[in-house]
């Protein structure tokens, strides 16, 4: 199980926007960056519109950031397309046995390490910034 490509999807589109704000970012035009159906970008495009990192007019082609780059952290994106609840990317089975001293005792010994594994992900994805990732794109293709 992996967490959902909505994620690197949407960190995708953000850049993409970025590097062609000059240009129309259409959800056509996004879609062939991404190679996936313009449904699944449009909506994308609404969570982070939702979210207040993209401006999306309706009946107006193309969107833009709402942001600075800099303003933007990929815990903010990854928040913005549920990738998954509060403490919830480390799922532990439910029921087991209360009979067995270790199933009566793995969920209250896991969770709390589960929860500062996750707690370290976030913090890891909130001191990166969308322009941490535009900064490294451009640097691996200059001509962008």
């Amino acid at each position: 199980m992996t967490i959902s490509s909505r994620f690197s999807v949407a960190i995708h589109i953000l850049s993409l926007l970025e590097i062609n704000k000059d240009g129309i970012s259409t959800s056509e035009y996004i879609s062939g960056s991404v190679n996936t159906n313009p449904v699944v970008i449009r909506r994308i495009m609404g969570m982070l519109n939702k979210a207040g990192l993209v401006e999306v007019r309706t009946g107006v082609a193309g969107s833009k950031l709402s942001r600075p780059l800099d303003q933007i952290t990929l815990l903010d994106v990854y928040r913005a397309v549920h990738v998954v609840e509060e403490d919830g990317l480390f799922a532990v089975h439910d029921h087991p046995n209360p009979d067995c001293p270790v199933g009566k005792n793995i969920q209250s010994t896991i969770e709390p390490i589960f929860s500062l594994a996750q707690k370290a992900m976030e913090n890891t994805l909130a001191a990166v910034t969308l322009q941490d990732v535009v900064n490294d794109i451009s640097a691996k293709a200059p001509s962008v």
